[in-house]
């Protein structure tokens, strides 16, 4: 910065040098701190040059120990000898570059000592000696005019004293008799003389000493006021230059730095992303050999060819898959499309993020892309599943398809007993899941589904279909049914043998609770989903699902020999019932039956979820979900005995030993109830099987149990005890 006129110490401080000593040595002492700086610095470049050349060291080693690893693999086919791949050159560039400038900071931290802290030091030294020495010289200054003003204070008191003798003199004059008194003025006279001399010196003096102040003020100080702010500006000029050579030293180091990163910054791009993958490829590259397919292996037991079935019962099998596979075709092919595309919209959004087009997260978008990808594959698999299936079957037998009169079945939940128009079997249980056709009335199981023949004849009255299903029944007991089991000689009362007592019961079932867990020793329980009536437990939905229970065989083959007292038998038939579960009298007006126990019906359930039973001489509530309704059967003397168990406590007890103690189904309010419990739907949710209710946001339930298990609770609506999610209703 220019400044328009220089200020002198000398002209504008006078008798400043005390407060201009005491700056100057304060800007002197402070070059220490400034010497005391760069040695600390310094120490911490050398430290920082340290570091990074340990850190270039440990990552010196890391690379020799994975270079081979990530330049061709951990088993490379071709030995890669000394060779690395493009990433790992460039990655020791980058290590190299890190040593070269832990170099520069080593070699500037000693430039810091020795060029910059080291000359501070000395000039410091220097700058001082040279303020004390004017110091010194102010103090002989200062010393001298107070030695001139203690002369002229002499001066004055020699002059005072003179004139106090003249004074004296006087008076004795005045005080002398007349022989003394000429003495006496002779004495006077002379003192007069020496009092004039004296003040002639005096006044001499006095003119000697402010010629002496004004030379010590306008002089002698200002001349060494000048002389100290040459002495400070000195310093500061030479604290600038070792400034100046600080920052030189750094720029130099700097530099030199950046001449090394901008050599590594042009080694970078050299790194091409096809070089690491080529160099991979060349070292395990390597005979591959894609695995065989699959071929037929026969049955160790069964000898066999690997062709399809082509007989009458197997074309029927295969025309009912090709129809209902090509149906799905369409859709499965309409969908793949439209995930296809969105996964196409979707990487566009990706490269557009990595081209810096768009500000969305790259994490986000991959993620999407791949719940999108998999909910494609899984479509993708479908179709190429239902395409070869299509295909492998119209390459054997050609389409089946056409012409074909396909029932329209549905699924479907028999309420009364009902037996199979292709095998004849009964379909058990209140609860038997099983297919019926809408047009013609044909019934089914749901694993006779598939074989039975695509003859529909279309649209029919009640009558017709009444005609139909004798004729059916006819013909599936006419000849062994498609699942191999002998047929029965009455359609209500399917006769059962002890050589066919694992495949039936592998086919019955009943509606169960979704909290029981039943079943046989050395039985896969079946896949079924039990639907929720308003006299069965609900079972949970597909997903939670639990395993279907075995169902005992129906009443009418069991003896009854373990009630609590003889039951008469009745003139007409009643409406009969069999306990699913035990139940243990809680309250009053019910009782307690065992598992097992055939009841009679005295009053059906009235939507409490209650009903009123007989066992033996005993009557009494017990829980609807306890009980299966028995179909109305007239009596009959001569129905066969059950091959089983002579009675309904064996059979129980047989069943209870596979399964363990069976827990009860969670049972509705007793009637009388004062209050019952409600639950209301937080969200909407769609039943995915007929044991569970539908329910919509804000719908009401009547709570039967909230923690059915599984994450399930029972509620009851219109009379029907169904499963919903325990998370989407909340108590109220």
């Amino acid at each position: 910065m220019e400044v328009d006129i220089a200020p002198q110490f000398g002209a504008e401080l006078k008798d400043g040098f005390k407060n201009a000593n005491a700056w100057v040595s304060g800007g002197i002492a402070w070059l220490d701190e400034i010497q005391q700086f760069y040695r600390e610095r310094a120490g911490i470049e050398k430290e920082y040059s340290a570091k990074l050349s340990a850190l270039a060291k440990k990552y010196y080693e890391k690379k020799a120990r994975k270079s081979s690893s990530l330049s061709v693999g951990d088993t490379p086919t071709v030995t890669p000898g000394s060779l690395e791949s493009a990433s790992m050159t460039t990655w020791g560039v980058q290590l190299s570059t890190l040593e070269s400038r832990a170099a520069e900071h080593e070699q500037f931290a000693g430039a810091l000592t020795s060029r910059v802290a080291e000359p501070l030091k000395a000039y410091g030294l220097r700058f001082e000696e040279l303020r004390k020495l004017h110091a010194d010289f102010a103090t002989k200054l200062e010393k001298e005019r107070d030695g001139t003003y203690g002369e002229l204070r002499k001066m004055k008191g020699k002059y005072d004293t003179v004139c106090q003798e003249v004074e004296n003199r006087r008076k004795k004059i005045d005080s002398s008799f007349d022989h003394g008194k000429n003495k006496a003025r002779n004495a006077f006279e002379q003192h007069q003389v020496e009092m004039r001399n004296v003040k002639n010196t005096y006044l001499i003096n006095i003119n000697v000493t402010n010629k002496q102040k004004e030379m010590y003020y306008h002089e002698y100080v200002p001349e060494l006021l000048d002389s100290l702010q040459d002495l400070s500006e000195t310093r500061v000029a030479k604290l600038n230059s070792i400034w100046a050579l600080a920052a030189q030293i750094e720029t130099q180091t700097l530099t030199r730095s950046t001449e090394s990163l901008n050599h590594l910054s042009g080694e970078i791009p050299r790194n091409n992303p096809l070089l690491d993958s080529m160099m991979f490829v060349r070292h395990n590259a390597g005979a591959w050999q894609e695995p065989a397919d699959f071929q037929f292996e026969p049955s160790p037991v069964w000898l066999d060819d690997g062709s399809i079935a082509t007989d009458e019962a197997a074309v029927v099998y295969l025309r009912n898959i090709l129809t209902k596979t090509k149906s799905s075709l369409t859709e499965q092919r309409r969908t793949l499309d439209k995930k296809r595309s969105e996964v196409e919209n979707a990487k566009k959004v990706r490269v557009a993020i990595r081209e810096g087009r768009d500000k969305r997260d790259e994490v986000d978008v991959v993620r999407a892309i791949f719940a999108i990808q998999e909910a494609m594959h899984e479509v993708e698999r479908q179709k190429v599943s239902a395409e070869v299936e299509v295909s492998t079957i119209t390459s054997v037998v050609g389409d089946l398809s056409i012409g074909a009169r396909n029932h329209n079945f549905k699924s479907q939940t028999f309420k009364i007993p009902t037996n199979c128009d292709l095998c004849g079997d009964r379909i058990w249980g209140l609860s038997a899941k099983g297919f019926d056709c809408k047009d013609c009335g044909y019934t089914c199981h749901s694993k006779c589904e598939l074989k039975v023949p695509a003859d529909c004849p279309g649209e029919q009255t009640k009558e017709e279909r009444k005609k139909l299903k004798e004729e059916r029944q006819k013909a599936s007991h006419a000849a062994p049914p498609a699942n191999g089991n002998t047929a029965s000689p009455r359609p209500d009362m399917p006769q059962i043998s002890r050589s066919d007592t694992v495949n039936s019961m592998n086919t019955l079932s009943s509606g169960y609770s979704a909290t029981a867990h039943r079943s046989i020793s050395g039985m896969s329980p079946t896949a079924e989903e039990p639907p929720a009536e308003k006299k069965t437990t609900p079972a949970p939905a597909a997903g939670a699902r639990r395993n279907r229970i075995v169902a005992p065989p129906p009443a009418q083959y069991v003896k009854d020999d373990g009630g609590d007292g003889p039951i008469a038998s009745p003139k007409a038939p009643e409406q009969k019932g069999k306990m699913l579960y035990a139940y243990e009298q809680n309250g009053e007006g019910e009782i307690t039956v065992p598992e097992g126990r055939e009841v009679v019906i005295l009053e059906p359930d009235d939507g409490s979820g209650w009903i009123k039973v007989r066992a033996g001489y005993k009557e009494g509530l017990v829980p609807t979900a306890y009980v299966e309704i028995l179909p109305l059967t007239p009596p009959s003397s001569n129905r066969p005995d059950s091959t089983y168990s002579a009675s309904s406590a064996s059979l129980a007890g047989s069943v209870s030993a596979a399964a363990g103690k069976k827990k009860g189904p969670a049972v509705a309010p007793k009637r009388g109830a004062k209050k019952l419990k409600y639950v209301e739907a937080l969200y909407d949710y769609t039943a995915q099987s007929d044991a569970e209710h539908s329910m919509s946001e804000g719908e009401r339930f009547v709570l039967i149990n909230l923690d059915a298990g599984e994450g399930w609770a029972d509620v009851e609506k219109d009379g029907s005890v169904r499963s919903v999610p325990a998370n989407y209703v909340q108590q109220v």
